[in-house]
């Protein structure tokens, strides 16, 4: 029932595991995120090529949840989250890591204004661009992150490596810690990116 509920998956992406395909089947998106804008637009996968990374991303978003929600406790427990991988292949992809595109990192890193990503999501999309290879913002290092435009992109239907973390929310800062292999990491919270304790 409760299936029935939610919007079509479209059709490009109904062979694939929910979890690939939830961010394409919702097409309202409450607000701009990097490289998807707010209102009824195409979905984007976000994902990470390390792990980790994708955790920082996951911190800094529970961050702002907890900042924009005044009066709401920090929760005593962890929060439990699921890291998966899939692979991806694409004819045509953009990387903002490398030459031409890293010229104007500044642009594509700004902690706030997603302005020139929103555009270029745009143009490259409009051109049959699949995959937006970028620098992450939240992460100390500025590892590697994808965001899928196209659900063509992804070149097996299922994820695969699960790993389970969980995240202990403290005033300031965050632990992490991943079950198997053993992983124990401590966040900060910097002005626009985290620190690594």
């Amino acid at each position: 029932m409760l299936e029935e509920t939610k919007p079509p998956v479209p059709p490009e992406c109904q062979h694939l595991h929910y979890l690939l395909f939830t961010p394409f089947r919702y097409g309202r998106y409450p607000w701009n995120s990097r490289f998807r804008r707010m209102g009824e637009t195409p979905g984007v996968f976000y994902g990470a090529e390390d792990p980790i990374t994708a955790v920082a991303e996951t911190v800094w978003q529970r961050k702002i949840f907890f900042e924009g929600s005044a009066g709401t406790p920090l929760p005593k427990e962890p929060g439990t989250y699921t890291a998966f991988s899939v692979p991806v292949s694409t004819p045509i992809s953009i990387d903002l890591t490398e030459p031409p595109m890293s010229d104007d990192a500044a642009l594509w890193a700004d902690p706030v204004d997603y302005n020139a990503c929103l555009d270029l999501a745009d143009r490259v999309r409009a051109e049959g661009c699949e995959l937006i290879r970028y620098a992450s913002v939240r992460h100390p290092d500025a590892l590697e992150n994808i965001a899928v435009l196209a659900c063509q992109a992804f070149a097996n239907p299922e994820p695969t490596q699960f790993q389970t973390w969980h995240l202990y929310l403290r005033p300031g800062r965050t632990q992490v810690r991943r079950e198997h292999p053993k992983v124990s990491l401590e966040f900060a919270f910097g002005e626009d990116r985290l620190v690594l304790l």
